[in-house]
């Protein structure tokens, strides 16, 4: 059993470490900047709330106030604030005022097709 299970684990990489060091070296010169890597990943992070998730997906419709998200999501509306005040400051999302009310939409269409992207491929086969 445990021969097993080391093969299995062995399976999924290289059996003998051998670079080929002239697709590394082309690679490297294209490697992103640790700053971008980090916004990027922060930019995932963010995504990764099924809350933010909910939030986003409901604007990807329309826009709409926290009142409206609130009652949408059966949350309180301190609690969307808190979400959107996450999203609004990884850009995901922008805000406008109307009188007393704050209306959200998504902040541009890169988020629209990022989680359109995402959304087709989670569902891909299902």
């Amino acid at each position: 059993m445990a021969a097993q299970l080391k093969e299995k684990a062995m399976c999924d990489i290289c059996e003998v470490f051998n670079p080929d060091n002239q697709v590394v070296k082309v690679m490297k010169k294209k490697t992103l900047a640790d700053d971008v890597v980090y916004d990027l990943a922060e930019l995932f992070k963010t995504m990764g709330d099924p809350t933010r998730i909910k939030i986003l997906y409901a604007l990807k419709e329309r826009e709409l106030c926290v009142c409206d998200l609130s009652e949408l999501l059966n949350m309180s509306s301190s609690a969307i604030s808190h979400q959107l005040r996450v999203l609004r400051n990884n850009k995901l999302v922008k805000y406008r005022k109307e009188g007393r009310s704050v209306y959200y939409s998504l902040d541009d269409d890169h988020v629209m097709c990022l989680f359109g992207q995402g959304l087709e491929h989670v569902l891909e086969d299902k």
